[in-house]
């Protein structure tokens, strides 16, 4: 056990002196520095359309925007459907690329290698 004299010098070392502000940030933003201009700056950055958005057609737009409106049903299904053209897609040129082998299209010009 220890003794009442050792308990009192571990007390003190943990007695802190500093006064806590009770006061919100939210309510007085004006009272911390900066707190105003980070409000603009968040504020205009809503209003300024993002750089990724920037590369954007309409056409990218409002099919991003159709997307948004879909179920999660409707849209696995869009996304079986688009899975479904790759692969059709990818038999097809499979296909032309075996036509154009036989062809003897792809074949590099004699001159070049």
């Amino acid at each position: 056990m220890a003794s009442n004299g050792n308990n009192d010098n571990n007390e003190d070392k943990l007695l802190s002196l500093e006064k806590l502000d009770r006061s919100s940030p939210d309510l007085w933003p004006e009272k911390i520095p900066g707190v105003t201009e980070f409000e603009v700056q968040k504020n205009s950055k809503k209003s300024a359309p993002s750089k990724w958005m920037a590369d954007l057609e309409r056409d990218d737009i409002n099919l991003l925007q159709e997307f948004g409106s879909l179920t999660l049903p409707q849209l696995m299904e869009k996304v079986r459907g688009l899975q479904n053209l790759a692969y059709q897609l990818g038999l097809e040129e499979a296909r032309e690329m075996t036509r154009g082998k036989f062809l003897n299209i792809l074949a590099r010009p004699k001159g070049h290698r």
